[in-house]
C-alpha cells in the first residue's frame, strides 16, 4: 500500500485542524448554513434527511488492517455501530454528530486516511479494479497509476471548483471489473503491438439524469504523458463545460455534444501546448518510486489443489466467492456484504475489527472495497480458504452469493438521502428474500440488480442487468424497471421498460420477469444474453401480469 511521506501527513493534520475551526465557528453560530455547506463538502460531509453523513476516501478501495480497525472504532464511537461501503470504493458514516467530526478526522489522519475530495465540485476519489494486482488477466497493477492521478488530482489549484463532479477509474485487464465507460474520464492500461505499456483514455460517460457510455480521446498515451493528457481533458471540460445549469453540467454533457472527433481535437490541443511547456511529464524515478509501494507479497510456491472442507457449505462459497489467481495455489475471495435481508453494502464495528484480525492471522497485508459494495481478500492461499471461511461464517460474512441475483447494488435511498424520491433498502431486502434459495440463485445464474433510491444514479440502475429506479409520484413511491445494462467489458445502458410498479408490486414484478428468462433462454445463456436475443417485449409482457409470448 502506499504510506504517506511527511508532506501528505502534515497536510491531512492541518486540514483536520482548519476543518474544526470551521466547525467551532458553525456551532457557535458564526456560519450560516449556507455558509458552511461549501466548506464542509470539501472535508466529505453531508447533511442527510436525519443527520449528518461523514465520506471517507478509500483511494483505489485498498485498505489494511490497521484503518480497518479504525474505521470499526469510528463506527462505534461516533456513529450507530456500522459503516456503509459505496459504489466508489468509499465509506459512509450515516449518523454523525456535526461536534464530533474534527475528532473523527483526526482519528482517521491517524491510520493515513481522510474525507477530503469525497464531495464537491472536484475531482472525487480515484477508484480502480478490485482484484488489482491478483488478477490472472491484467497487464499490470492499476493502483500506481491510480495513485500517481490522486496525488496529481489532489487540490490541484485549477480544478477545485469544476463545472461538477468529476470521477476517473483505472483498470488494466480485458475483463471491467470498474464500470470503466459510466466513468467522466478512465485510464485503460494497454500495450501496443510493439509491446509497450500505455493507457487508453476515455471521456463523457456518466449516469445520472442522462446516461453515457464514454468514447476513446486517446488511443494509446505513453507512459511520461499520462498527466499531460488527463490535464488537457480537465482544461477542456473547466474551460467549456456548462455552469448555467447543474442538470447539464457533467462533462458527459459537453462531450457528447461536440462528439468524439471535435472532443478529441480540442484534447490534443490543449495536450500539446501542455507539452511544449514541459509541463507534467511524469519521471520514470517517481513512477518506479510509487511502485514499489504496490510490490506483491511473495507468493509461496504451493500446489494448486483445490482445497476441501467438513463444512457443506464451503463449497458453494468456494464456489461462487473465490476466483482465479495469477499465482498458484492462490486466490482471490469475496467477502459478500449482502446477506440475505440484510442491507447491502454494511458492515458492522465488530466485523471491521474481525476481518482486521483475518488479514493479520492469515498475513494478508491488505483488504480491497469493490464498487459492487462488497470486500476482497486479494491474495488467500487456497490451503487457508477452509479457515478463512469458517471464521466468516461466524461473523455472518460468508453469504455465497458472489455475482448471484441476491448480490444487488442498493443506495441507502429515502431511508438517509435527501435527494432520493424512494426507498432502495427494503426493495433490496424483499427480492433477496424472494430468491434466498441458493439453488434457484444457481439456476438463474449471473444476474446483477442494481437499485437507486433517485435519477442521480447511486445505485448504478443504468448498469443492471435488472435496474430498479425509485421515482415520486405525487408523494407516493414507484418503480422504474429496466433491462439489458451493463457495467462490464460489454458496457450498455438498460432500458426503461414502461409505467412504473408500487412499492408492493416491484418485487413481484421482477420475479416475473426472472421467470420469463428461465422460459425463454438457451442452453448456456445468461440473462443478459437472452435479453439481447428476444429484447424487451417478452419481458414487458409478463411483468405487468400478461402472458408469455413465444420467442424462441
Amino acid at each position: 500500500m502506499y504510506r504517506y511521506d511527511e508532506f501528505d501527513a502534515a497536510f491531512v493534520a492541518e486540514r483536520v485542524e482548519q476543518f474544526r475551526f470551521q466547525v467551532e465557528r458553525r456551532l457557535k453560530g458564526e456560519l450560516t448554513e449556507d455558509q458552511f455547506k461549501p466548506l464542509r463538502l470539501m472535508n466529505g460531509l453531508y447533511l442527510q434527511l436525519h443527520a449528518y453523513m461523514l465520506r471517507i476516501a478509500v483511494p483505489y478501495g485498498t485498505l489494511s488492517a490497521p484503518q480497518l480497525r479504525m474505521l470499526g472504532r469510528i463506527a462505534r464511537k461516533y456513529d450507530k455501530g456500522y459503516g456503509h461501503f459505496t459504489t466508489r470504493q468509499n465509506i459512509q458514516f450515516n449518523w454523525i454528530k456535526l461536534k464530533d467530526v474534527p475528532d473523527a478526522l483526526a482519528d482517521l489522519a491517524s491510520v493515513e486516511m481522510h474525507a477530503i475530495q469525497t464531495s464537491g465540485n472536484c475531482i472525487r476519489n480515484v477508484t480502480a479494479d478490485h482484484f488489482a494486482g491478483a488478477a490472472a488477466d491484467e497487464v499490470e497493477d492499476p493502483r500506481p497509476t491510480a495513485e500517481l492521478i490522486r496525488q496529481w488530482s489532489s487540490l490541484h489549484p485549477e480544478f477545485v471548483f469544476l463545472p461538477r463532479k468529476f470521477k476517473i477509474a483505472v483498470i488494466a485487464s480485458p475483463h471491467d471489473r470498474a464500470a470503466l465507460r459510466f466513468h467522466d474520464a478512465a485510464v485503460e492500461i494497454v500495450r501496443n503491438e510493439a509491446g509497450e505499456t500505455g493507457y487508453r483514455i476515455h471521456v463523457g460517460g456518466g449516469m445520472g439524469r442522462t446516461p453515457y457510455l464514454s468514447y476513446v480521446v486517446g488511443d494509446f498515451v505513453a507512459r511520461p504523458d499520462l498527466l499531460a493528457f488527463l490535464e488537457a481533458v480537465m482544461r477542456v471540460y473547466n474551460e467549456n463545460g456548462r455552469r448555467d445549469n447543474l442538470f447539464k453540467a457533467r462533462i458527459k454533457i459537453l462531450a457528447h455534444a461536440l462528439g468524439q472527433d471535435e472532443m478529441r481535437e480540442r484534447t490534443l490541443r490543449e495536450f500539446k501546448e501542455i507539452k511544449a511547456q514541459g509541463f507534467l511529464e511524469v519521471p520514470e524515478a517517481e513512477r518506479k518510486r510509487i511502485e514499489a509501494y504496490f510490490a506483491p507479497p511473495k507468493f509461496e510456491d504451493l500446489p494448486d489443489d483445490e482445497p476441501q472442507s467438513p463444512d457443506p457449505d464451503f463449497a458453494a462459497w468456494a464456489g461462487t466467492n473465490t476466483h482465479r489467481h495469477r499465482a498458484a495455489g492462490h486466490a482471490i475471495a469475496t467477502i459478500s456484504l449482502k446477506p440475505i435481508g440484510g442491507v447491502p453494502g454494511d458492515i458492522g464495528a465488530e466485523q471491521l475489527d474481525a476481518l482486521a484480525d483475518l488479514l493479520d492471522r492469515f498475513g494478508m497485508d491488505e483488504i480491497r472495497v469493490s464498487h459492487e459494495q462488497n470486500l476482497i481478500l486479494p491474495h488467500v492461499k487456497k490451503k487457508d480458504l477452509p479457515a478463512i471461511h469458517a471464521r466468516l461464517k461466524e461473523l455472518k460474512l460468508a453469504t455465497p452469493n458472489a455475482g448471484l441475483i441476491t448480490d444487488i447494488i442498493a443506495c441507502p435511498g429515502l431511508d438517509y438521502c435527501d435527494l432520493a424520491n424512494a426507498r432502495s433498502i427494503p426493495v433490496a431486502q424483499d427480492i433477496a428474500r424472494r430468491f434466498a434459495d441458493l439453488g434457484r440463485q444457481h439456476d438463474i445464474g449471473e444476474l446483477k440488480i442494481k437499485i437507486s433510491g433517485c435519477i442521480n444514479a447511486c445505485g448504478h440502475h443504468h448498469a443492471g442487468h435488472i435496474g430498479i429506479l425509485g421515482v415520486d409520484k405525487k408523494g407516493v413511491e414507484y418503480y422504474q424497471l429496466l433491462l439489458g445494462g451493463s457495467g462490464a467489458e460489454d458496457a450498455a445502458i438498460a432500458t426503461i421498460m414502461g409505467p412504473g410498479f408500487g412499492a408492493h408490486e416491484i418485487a413481484d414484478a421482477v420475479e416475473r420477469v426472472v421467470a420469463a428468462y428461465l422460459k425463454l433462454r438457451n442452453d448456456g445463456e445468461r440473462f443478459l444474453d437472452t435479453y439481447r436475443r428476444v429484447g424487451m417485449e417478452p419481458f414487458k409482457n409478463v411483468a405487468y401480469g400478461e402472458q408469455l409470448h413465444a420467442a424462441h
